[in-house]
């Protein structure tokens, strides 16, 4: 059985390469074959392949063997876990520029209250 963590180092290892992040939006389009995947990238289907390789260790694509072609199909299920473990940074972030927000705003309400320089009372 594969761990959690390595499972998320496999997905996360796969989403590094924007080539293969524009073939799961591809594949999101609906299947197609590896020489479908290799066209736009302008790259050999041995290479294109083992992108598809890396994508297929992640869970995030599913390959079957149609005749001669291998035809692959988008797997998003994995991604969930890989959203949630970002989760946690983006409430990380959205609660720091909370305090950094509210900070400003006690900033600028005392700036308005207090004298201005040159100000004669």
């Amino acid at each position: 059985m594969v761990n959690r963590e390595s499972a998320l180092d496999d997905i996360f290892q796969a989403l590094s390469d924007a080539t293969r992040r524009q073939m799961l939006r591809d594949l999101a389009q609906g299947e197609r074959t590896i020489g479908q995947l290799a066209q736009p990238h302008g790259m050999s289907l041995v290479a294109a392949s083992k992108h598809v390789k890396m994508l297929e260790r992640a869970g995030l694509l599913r390959r079957e063997i149609r005749w001669r072609s291998h035809v692959c199909h988008l797997q998003a299920a994995p991604l969930a876990a890989a959203y949630a473990e970002i989760g946690a940074y983006e409430r990380f972030w959205t609660g720091a520029l909370d305090r950094l927000d509210q900070l400003l705003r006690d900033e600028d309400s005392t700036s308005e209250t207090s004298p201005k320089h040159g100000d004669t009372a």
